[in-house]
Formats: C-alpha cells, sequence, structure tokens
C-alpha cells in the first residue's frame, strides 16, 4: 500500500489540568463496539489496568470529561471522593443524580452500549495499549463524540426540555 493511503489510528486525546499540572486525562473512543461483554466483564473483575467505560452516547462533549476529571481530582486530593475509585468517580461526576448506583447505570456500559468511550487518569503507552487491544470496535477521533451523542437521552437525564 503506498504511503499516503494508509490508514492511521487515531491519537487519544490527552486532558490536562491548570488545577494538577502533573495529572492527565487519556480519552479513547470506539464505534460499532462488538465484544461489550468482554468490556463489562473486565470492569467487573477491576482488573489492571483501571479505566473508566463510559456509553459514548450519554457525553456531549469532551469539556465534560473535563470537568468531570476536574471534579475526580479534586474529590482525590481532598480526600473527599464519593466512589471508592478515582476512575468510578469519573463516572459519577458526569450524572447530575447524586446516587452513585443510578449515575453508573446511566453514563456506564450496558449490554446495549454501541460506542464506547474509554478514560484513563494518568495513562502509559501500555495502558492504551490495554484499551485498544481490549475494545473490539472502530477507533475514531474523540472529537466525533458530539457526533454519536443520543441528546434526547441527555435531556432526560439531565432534565433539559425538549
Amino acid at each position: 500500500m503506498p504511503p499516503h493511503t494508509m490508514s492511521v489510528s487515531p491519537q487519544p486525546a490527552v486532558l490536562k489540568f491548570e488545577t494538577h499540572p502533573s495529572r492527565t486525562l487519556t480519552l479513547l473512543l470506539f464505534t460499532d463496539v462488538a465484544n461489550i461483554e468482554d468490556v463489562r466483564k473486565h470492569i467487573t473483575e477491576a482488573r489492571d489496568p483501571l479505566f473508566s467505560f463510559l456509553n459514548a452516547a450519554t457525553v456531549a462533549d469532551v469539556f465534560s470529561l473535563h470537568l468531570s476529571g476536574h471534579k475526580s481530582l479534586v474529590a482525590q486530593a481532598s480526600g473527599r471522593m464519593v466512589t471508592k475509585g478515582l476512575h468510578t468517580e469519573l463516572a459519577y461526576n458526569l450524572s447530575s443524580t447524586k446516587h452513585i448506583g443510578e449515575s453508573l447505570k446511566r453514563f456506564g456500559v450496558t449490554e446495549t452500549t454501541k460506542h464506547l468511550l474509554v478514560a484513563r487518569f494518568d495513562a502509559t503507552p501500555e495502558d492504551v495499549a490495554v484499551a485498544k487491544n481490549l475494545v473490539q470496535g472502530q477507533e475514531v477521533n474523540v472529537e466525533q463524540l458530539k457526533e454519536l451523542a443520543d441528546h434526547k437521552l441527555l435531556s432526560k437525564y439531565y432534565k433539559i426540555p425538549a
């Protein structure tokens, strides 16, 4: 294949935090995920490395993840996390509800999840490789998140009139 026609895998998005300059949040976005049950098994077995697996349809924009990441890091630094882990805290902070279980149901992975957003704080290249090997789907640029968002569902979750 000539070099100009080679497909290049999208680069993960890496968010930085002004208030926590040594911390990052790496994001990978996958569409048409074929092995969602394997991903769910990874979650329930809490295998290392830990990730936050999110239903991409429930995340409207990278900004909301950046904000959720910031809130999670602040909670961790102050010893006031609501959940047991930083990556769970990320999903919890996306939600407008203060019920952990409901937050994870809304923003986490379900058996019907088709598009998956994978997030990891302070990810190494090896962590990114693990995520890419785990998820069987088409990796796309994180900028496509807006196109995958289910605005009707988001309106319901955030109680925004349609």
